[in-house]
């Protein structure tokens, strides 16, 4: 039995009495739909409205797009919906993660290199303001993943670093600031059973936390305990195999039977429900993904999630087929219709907590207020945040500060400009950072991919370079993404023309916007420089510290020397 009144859900007697007579009145093909939350690649509102009233999701994830066209997609989708929609974004880095006026905040990441939580509280709070401006009523965060592996191509700067207390403190502070911010917001806390372990991707093929039962408890269990115990509506589950915890739940379980997260029952209903004692509504992470259906079949895996006690199935690859495997299931006895109503009654419960069909009434589910979006005040607080967390890893040389009277003639290459990142959050730093160095003074020329500068790899010597530049600007700008094995430095594969083979006769320095793991690179260079965020106001803290303006207070949230020999002191 699910308590409606107990956490995290705290329903009254009249949302209680809305929840049963919803579920009463649904089909059983509506009672289907609830349990998917889709999306869609078109952004016409009556084709929106069209798909929602067709299948009567629970909820629609809409992605980052200007702020109008998600407004006005949100209202022809709850015109088309019997009842309010779940209204979910990946809120990880700030309010662009709904619209692209939204504040930029800062990568989670970012935020630990700070070493205040009130940087995440800050996160949660502008996130909270600005998406649910728009009517958004879901954070996809905060991502409590541990970055414990730093070949990891997706956890990287999506986390709170490697630190458990810091990944808990941080995370607590976002949640806080969800609530804080005035939104009737659910936080998703995310990726059960824990990324961060395993160098792959689950876009890709389903990974492993390797870690033995007492490790994974003290780390991620102690993480997901105390953030379910403060209140987190809603968990998002993986495609990740968690073997040790598998096995303590069910013992007799052959390796060969085990299954990732978003499928296992051990996992879902015994670990996170029954050990950990959540309650609320758990969601699959995108079931598009390899990971989900490299165990199962596509049709068994969605069974199978649901009797594992998953809620939620985030996402389809034909929605048509995937009901149909529902039905199927109902049909033959291998789903029963009580799991389906519990998991109804959960995402019914979930929306009655967030106040919708009470905002349905008074007609303030979608606020509309534009102005909140990209303000001056959350624009000063991403400023303050990329003050406090650009960090100097190291500077062998005694490089800094730089000053056009030492070094007037910079050139500067950027990396990873043309390969970004998937969640909406990237931006250039090329302009950017060229812009504010020669505000600085400098005469800044950016590296010439179109010719390579000539050729110059072929002829140029020392001094033809000495002729050209004084101090070298290696920026990396390698974001983190999905689908992708690794993120990792890529030189121009013609002799590796852009990498800077004069680091011993031309002063050199590095600086990362995004990845801080890139000294498995260049650990040549004597100055390296994290920022953890390609943003604005990180791109003008950096340069801000480069030139003695600021000094550094950033701290590495996770090791930047990835184990290279030498690193430390070349």
């Amino acid at each position: 039995m699910i308590d409606l009144r107990a956490s995290p859900f705290f329903l009254s007697e009249e949302s209680i009495t809305w929840v049963q007579g919803a579920l009463s009145s649904m089909t059983p093909e509506e009672k289907i739909g609830q349990l998917f939350c889709i999306t869609a690649g078109g952004e016409n509102p009556q084709t929106l409205g069209e798909l929602v009233q067709r299948y009567q999701p629970g909820g629609f994830m809409f992605r980052s797009a200007p702020a109008a066209q998600v407004l006005t997609a949100y209202q022809a989708m709850d015109k088309a919906s019997k009842i309010p929609l779940l209204l979910p974004a990946n809120l990880e880095a700030g309010g662009n993660g709904i619209a692209t006026e939204g504040t930029y905040f800062a990568k989670e990441m970012e935020i630990a290199a700070t070493e205040d939580p009130e940087q995440a509280h800050r996160l949660g709070e502008i996130c909270g303001c600005e998406a649910g401006a728009l009517g958004c009523n879901w954070s996809f965060a905060p991502i409590i993943d541990i970055d414990y592996n730093w070949r990891n191509p997706i956890t990287n700067v999506r986390t709170f670093g490697s630190d458990p207390d810091t990944v808990l403190a941080m995370a607590r502070a976002y949640c806080q600031g969800i609530r804080d911010s005035g939104a009737q917001m659910a936080v998703c806390i995310k990726h059960f059973p824990g990324d961060g372990r395993d160098e792959r991707d689950q876009h890709l093929l389903a990974t492993v936390n390797d870690l033995p039962a007492p490790q994974w408890e003290e780390t991620y269990g102690r993480v997901y305990k105390a953030l379910i115990d403060e209140g987190a509506e809603t968990v998002m589950v993986g495609h990740i195999y968690q073997p040790a915890m598998t096995r303590k739940i069910n013992p007799s379980l052959q390796e060969k039977d085990m299954l990732p997260g978003s499928t296992s029952k051990e996992l879902v209903a015994g670990v996170l429900r029954g050990q950990l004692g959540f309650q609320g509504l758990v969601v699959t992470d995108a079931t598009p993904m390899v990971g989900f259906s490299m165990a199962l079949s596509r049709a068994n895996a969605l069974v199978a999630a649901l009797n594992a006690g998953v809620d939620m199935l985030l996402f389809c690859k034909n929605m048509e087929e995937d009901i149909g495997s529902i039905r199927e299931a109902l049909q033959d006895g291998r789903l029963s219709w009580k799991r389906v109503e519990e998991a109804v009654t959960r995402i019914l419960a979930t929306k009655a907590h967030l106040g919708l069909p009470e905002k349905r009434k008074l007609g303030t589910l979608f606020p509309g207020n534009m102005s909140v979006l990209g303000c001056e005040k959350h624009q000063a607080w991403a400023k303050e945040c990329a003050e406090k967390a650009v960090t100097l890893v190291k500077d062998n040389q005694n490089l800094l500060p730089i000053s056009p009277k030492k070094t007037p003639r910079i050139r500067l290459t950027v990396l990873g400009e043309g390969k970004t990142g998937s969640f909406g959050e990237s931006s250039s730093v090329a302009q950017p950072l060229k812009a504010a160095l020669e505000r600085a003074g400098f005469l800044v020329s950016l590296f010439d991919y179109a010719t390579l500068e000539q050729g110059e790899i072929f002829t140029a010597g020392v001094e033809d370079l000495k002729g050209k530049f004084d101090l070298s600007i290696v920026a990396a700008n390698v974001a983190t993404g999905s689908n992708n094995t690794t993120r990792r430095l890529d030189w121009v594969t013609l002799m590796a023309a852009d990498e800077p083979w004069y680091t011993r006769d031309i002063p050199t320095l590095f600086v990362s916007f995004c990845n801080p793991y890139h000294m498995i690179d260049v650990p040549f260079i004597s100055t390296f420089v994290n920022c953890y965020c390609d943003n604005q106001a990180t791109v003008e803290a950096c340069v801000k510290k480069l030139i003695g303006r600021d000094i550094f207070v950033g701290k590495s949230p996770i090791d930047p020397w990835c184990g290279v020999w030498g690193a430390r002191f070349l």
